[in-house]
């Protein structure tokens, strides 16, 4: 299983906001996630945080979601807390990416076009003092540094592509191998998550793991390893 902190990080960086509040009182929420994975929030004019003020506490809530057919279930939900800052200007860009990869936000064109204007939307970053997580049965906090120090598994976006052509695809493959594993017949079969330590796969209401036999350290030995799942010859 992927060390916690990584974990976090690599649900964090395909999280949506779902929720903020500031100083305990919910706020409008819209933004993403920067490739540190600290929250991107873009602020329209009269909201509560469009008038910045650096002492107030944030809190960003995550949701992590899964399509299993017509169904949608959280995988995890993360909280950041901490405080809002301004994005500096330089990097403005590429926040506003972060967040339109999320939020198709017209306004976003605005915040950058207008940058620093006081009727102008803003884009403001969480400055991470703890993160409250959780992932299955797995529950905690993490403070900024372990979490900030950590990074999503880097075959990500390899496992996400897999997952879901194995899920659009497979499974009646993907049945027939966790049946071979379990020795007994399994219910409804879904891959659930996927990475380089291994594989989960939801039987029914269960959340079964089948570890690696080695770490996959390559996109190609992701692929290889999950077929050893898939096969039942």
């Amino acid at each position: 299983m992927l060390p916690i902190p990584e974990r976090v990080r690599t649900l964090a960086a395909t999280a949506n906001v779902a929720k903020l509040s500031v100083d305990g009182a919910p706020s409008a929420a819209r933004g993403g996630v920067d490739e540190r994975g600290r929250p991107i929030l873009l602020v329209r004019p009269g909201e509560t945080l469009h008038g910045l003020r650096a002492d107030a506490v944030v809190a960003v809530n995550l949701t992590a979601m899964r399509q299993l057919g017509t169904m949608t279930h959280p995988r995890g939900l993360i909280e950041v807390q901490g405080w809002a800052e301004a994005v500096p200007e330089e990097e403005a860009r590429t926040a506003a990416v972060a967040v339109a990869a999320h939020t198709a936000d017209e306004s976003l064109f605005d915040a950058l076009e207008r940058f620093g204007q006081p009727d102008a939307p803003r884009l403001l970053r969480l400055d991470v003092g703890q993160v409250v997580y959780l992932t299955g049965q797995e529950s905690g906090v993490l403070d900024a540094d372990d979490y900030l120090g950590a990074a999503p598994d880097p075959l990500t976006e390899t496992a996400e592509r897999v997952l879901a052509h194995v899920n659009s695809s497979h499974r009646a493959q993907l049945a027939a191998g966790v049946t071979q594993q379990l020795g007994e017949p399994a219910g409804d079969v879904w891959l659930w998550e996927l990475d380089r330590f291994g594989a989960t796969v939801r039987v029914d209401e269960s959340l079964v793991r089948f570890p690696w036999p080695t770490p996959a350290r390559s996109s190609l030995c992701l692929e290889t390893a999950l077929r050893g799942l898939l096969c039942t010859c």
